[in-house]
């Protein structure tokens, strides 16, 4: 018989009869432990995305995203997991793979509402987001695939509509003879105008035909001896595409006419929205793949300025190109400026670039402890406080890409562990892996992560989408005790989500945290739109919210351990 960590350690607990679950807990040097809980909890479904042992294209490697939300609006987060499919594959009629929707029971158990949604599609997906895109109360769901995008809407009765194609997002063709063979990816709604209405931004790879891309014969292309599919070097990159939301259910491609097309790098992946100037108008970050990196600088005049190698955040610290795949954003040392993690290749390590001002970064990656690991190959990516002691830490989800190098010694094989990175609160991290617990430690062949507190229990739990694989859903379980709080938006003046408002945090007799509410990000995917700041001992804080419409709510003294709803421009609870 075999037994979960957890379930070892109560079992020695009622035998011994001697420590409680939570004192062997505290025994643990980070008295944190993270356990997969995903086939108790019923998320069971596999994602299907290309070969299992050998892959002909690129399109099957990169797997795809997950989103935790709270679809229902009953205050406790669901889980949704884009899914694709295989070129040479026929499913049986009603055994297609299909993206999955699963409801919170509110008892660490989900149920599979797929059907009953609305949600059911197959196809190449890749990214995800979520927002209010018609402020009506109900956030929204848009899924980014090889082809044509989809958009549903939220009816607010545990349903979903497609008005992918009235309102205008699907994609316009990109291939010879009106073939539509754009590779969207990564995703993020955003209000870059500052006009109420979420946009949303696009981010592509490139314009992938089957019947043209090259074969791993034909290449040939090796890695490292082994014969893999090709790219994306050598192939045309695609164009990231910036739709502006009408305000009447439609959008509109403005991305010649707002500057996105003006950049020198493409293979876009994961895209990550923040206001790293301090201005009040979000910015655009954009991980590409063996190319450099795009920022996008907000003009304020529904332009952006594309400055990715001015500001230092193109290329890594050796000057050269990197495989950037997921991005994400937090004030990482307690300066009051967003910074910004990334994840790359095998070979290479996660980049931080700590933001100096003025948009200006400089790579700290040696310097913070992000360089001893390069053996790995890394995806997801999330700056989030799994201790609750106001310093954000970093979890990174690894697989291999390409499955044929099997579990052998190339690297560290398909299936790859995590690594989490503890914030030591003086501008270093500490790799403390070894020590988080076994869901931290189990293999998989990880894509996509999203971070969010699905038991509502105060602590930050993650969920992977895996290629080939069943997802992982990361319960953290603590015994530290920290306070923490969480913030959800509702805009007024400005989108109904609130997305784009910074939040300031201030616990009682500690310093001031901050962070935003943010759309998309990681890798293909999306957190909860609740920010979560830990507390430490303190029992209660300060907050200040500061929405794009420039209103600005204050409320002192809230205590700790709870949820605080703002409605802009009231100031409260509610």
């Amino acid at each position: 018989m075999k037994f979960s960590r957890r379930e070892l350690i109560k079992s020695l607990c009622r035998t011994m009869a001697v420590f409680s679950f939570d004192q062997l807990i505290a025994a643990l040097p980070l008295g944190v432990q993270f356990v997969n809980v995903a086939r108790e909890a019923g998320l069971r479904a596999k994602t299907i995305y290309g070969g299992e042992k050998k892959n002909k294209y690129l399109l099957e490697t990169t797997g795809c995203g997950v989103a935790f939300f709270d679809y229902d609006e009953d205050g406790w987060l669901d889980i949704f997991f884009v899914n694709g499919t295989r070129f040479e594959s026929r499913f049986p009629k009603g055994a297609e793979p299909t993206n999955r929707l699963y409801k919170n029971n509110r008892d660490g158990t989900f149920t599979d509402v797929t059907a009953a949604a609305g949600l059911v599609r197959t196809g190449w997906g890749q990214g995800v987001c979520v927002g209010d895109y018609d402020n009506d109360g109900h956030d929204d769901l848009f899924i980014t695939y090889w082809g044509e995008n989809a958009l549903y809407r939220n009816n607010g009765n545990g349903k979903f509509t497609d008005v992918s194609a009235k309102a205008g997002i699907t994609g316009a063709p990109s291939g010879p003879g009106g073939k539509l063979r754009r590779w969207n990816t990564g995703c993020a709604f955003v209000d870059y105008d500052r006009d109420g209405f979420l946009d949303l931004f696009v981010s592509n790879y490139i314009d992938f035909d089957p019947e043209t891309a090259p074969l791993p014969e034909t290449g040939p292309c090796l890695y490292k001896g082994i014969l893999v599919a090709c790219g994306p070097p050598g192939l045309e990159g695609g164009k990231n595409i910036l739709f502006h939301n009408n305000g009447d259910g439609t959008f509109t491609d403005v991305s010649e006419k707002a500057g996105i097309l003006n950049t020198p790098g493409t293979y876009g992946l994961g895209v990550l929205v923040a206001d790293f100037d301090n201005d009040g108008w979000p910015d655009i970050y954009v991980a590409d793949d063996s190319s450099s990196s795009a920022f996008y600088k907000n003009n304020h005049d529904g332009t952006f300025s594309e400055i990715a190698i001015e500001a230092g955040v193109a290329f890594g610290p050796d000057g050269k190109t990197q495989a950037g795949m997921g991005v994400s954003a937090a004030d990482y040392d307690g300066d009051g400026l967003l910074d910004i993690v990334k994840t790359n290749f095998a070979g290479d390590t996660a980049t931080l670039y700590r933001n100096l001002g003025k948009n200006v970064f400089d790579d700290m990656t040696f310097q913070a402890g992000f360089g001893r690991n390069t053996r790995f190959l890394s995806w997801g990516v999330g700056f989030f406080d799994f201790d609750n002691d106001t310093w954000p830490d970093v979890l990174i989800t690894n697989g291999h890409v390409y499955p044929e190098v099997g579990e052998s010694d190339v690297e560290a094989g398909y299936r790859q562990r995590k690594v989490l990175y503890h914030n030591l609160g003086n501008g270093k991290f500490e790799d403390v892996s070894a020590m988080a617990g076994p869901g931290i430690l189990e293999p998989a062949p990880g894509r996509g992560c999203a971070f969010g507190d699905f038991d509502n229990d105060g602590d930050i739990d993650i969920a992977v989408n895996c290629v080939n694989g069943v997802p992982q859903l990361l319960r953290c379980d603590s015994s530290l005790k920290n306070n923490w709080l969480k913030v959800k938006t509702i805009g007024v003046k400005s989108n109904r989500t609130g997305i784009g408002a910074r939040i300031y945090c201030t616990p009682q007799g500690g310093r001031r945290l901050m962070d935003e509410v943010r759309s998309g990000g990681g890798y293909f995917s999306q957190n909860d739109l609740r920010v979560h700041f830990g507390l430490g001992k303190a029992e209660q804080a300060d907050l200040e919210i500061r929405w794009p419409s420039g209103q600005v709510d204050k409320i002192p003294g809230a205590k700790a351990n709870q949820v605080v709803v703002v409605v802009e421009g009231k100031s409260g609870n509610r």
